[in-house]
C-alpha cells in the first residue's frame, strides 16, 4: 500500500476490532483463512499479525478461531500443545484434514480460487426418483 492511499491508518490510531471479529465470524464451516487474508478482508491490508492478537484477547468463547491459520495452511501454534490439538479436533469436526499440521488450503481455503465460484457449473441436483411401483399405489389410492 503506498503511503497515499486514502485507507492507510495514521500510526497509533485506535483501531476497532468489530470489523475483524465480523470477518472471524463469517468464515463458513468447513474452510479456513489466513490471518493476513482476514486482516484484507477487514480493510487493514498488511496487518495479519492485529489478527493474531486481537484473536488472542477476545473471549468470545463462540468465535471461530480455529478457522484461521498462516499464510501457508499451518497452524500457528506449536506442534503437539494443547491449542494445536484443540485446534485440529475442531477442524476435523468440521471436516477439514490436517496433515502434519497443515490444511490444504487449495481445497478447504475460503473462497480462494474465486474463478471456481463465480463460472463453475452449478453442482449437480439429486432428483430423487419415485418408483414404479409407488406411482401405480398412489394412482390406486386416489381412485
Amino acid at each position: 500500500m503506498k503511503s497515499g492511499d486514502p485507507k492507510r491508518r495514521k500510526p497509533g490510531a485506535p483501531i476497532d476490532p468489530s470489523a475483524i471479529l465480523r470477518t472471524i465470524r463469517s468464515i463458513p464451516e468447513g474452510s479456513v483463512a489466513s490471518y493476513g487474508e482476514l486482516a484484507t478482508r477487514a480493510g487493514l491490508p498488511g496487518r495479519a499479525r492485529l489478527i493474531g492478537r486481537i484473536l488472542a484477547e477476545t473471549p468470545d468463547a463462540k468465535l471461530p478461531w480455529h478457522r484461521v491459520l498462516r499464510s501457508d495452511g499451518r497452524i500457528a501454534f506449536p506442534p503437539g500443545s494443547r491449542s494445536f490439538r484443540e485446534q485440529v479436533r475442531r477442524l476435523a469436526g468440521e471436516g477439514v484434514l490436517v496433515v502434519r499440521g497443515r490444511v490444504d488450503l487449495s481445497r478447504h481455503g475460503w473462497e480462494r480460487n474465486l474463478d471456481a465460484a463465480l463460472w463453475a457449473p452449478p453442482p449437480p441436483t439429486v432428483k430423487k426418483s419415485v418408483s414404479r411401483a409407488r406411482k401405480r399405489a398412489s394412482s390406486r389410492k386416489k381412485t
